[in-house]
């Protein structure tokens, strides 16, 4: 996070969070690392006990929408998330190969205060592979939550949206019809 700026904890509010690879080289792609990001999203999201309601991972660099987590900071989540996908990564990197960090030190962090502020959020980071040329329209991007948003697919990191909320509350009805 640049210098200067401050951040609220507890605060209700989403994070909109930015972080990149050591000098934006695209590692992410270059190691394969798109899925065991998610996986260590996932695992990392579950421990803390937040909600991701979008991402998307690029070659070099990630975006976040999610909460504060219930028994953490973002700092926290930030620092254990980096740390498992950068002890992945290791495993990857060939024998001799230059050592060098995985991700830049710090990551942006940027409270989202209010529904219209979300709902920009949101579409920067469904819109951005196709921005980049990565493909011709969000839903073709495997490595971005939008299809749980558009269609309720299930993917390696539970998204909170529309599609999930419906589940919980069918899955709530079936418990309490037995």
């Amino acid at each position: 996070m640049p210098t200067g700026l401050y951040r609220l904890h507890h605060s209700s509010q989403a994070h909109f969070l930015t972080f990149s690879c050591f000098h934006r080289k695209p590692l992410l792609d270059r190691l394969g690392m798109y899925d065991p990001f998610l996986e260590a999203l996932e695992q990392v999201r579950r421990r803390l006990r937040f909600r991701v309601f979008a991402y998307v991972v690029m070659p070099e660099h990630v975006h976040l929408l999610v909460n504060e987590p219930e028994v953490a900071t973002v700092a926290a989540m930030m620092q254990l998330l980096k740390t498992k996908v950068a002890l992945r990564a290791r495993t990857k990197i060939a024998q001799g190969e230059e050592r060098m960090p995985f991700w830049q030190d710090r990551y942006f962090d940027h409270n989202v205060r209010n529904h219209a502020g979300f709902v920009t959020q949101l579409r920067y980071i469904h819109r951005n592979p196709v921005k980049r040329g990565l493909c011709s329209a969000p839903q073709d991007y495997p490595w971005s939550s939008f299809r749980a948003w558009g269609t309720g697919a299930i993917g390696i990191v539970e998204v909170e949206c529309d599609w999930t909320a419906r589940r919980r509350e069918q899955d709530q009805a079936k418990l309490m019809s037995h």
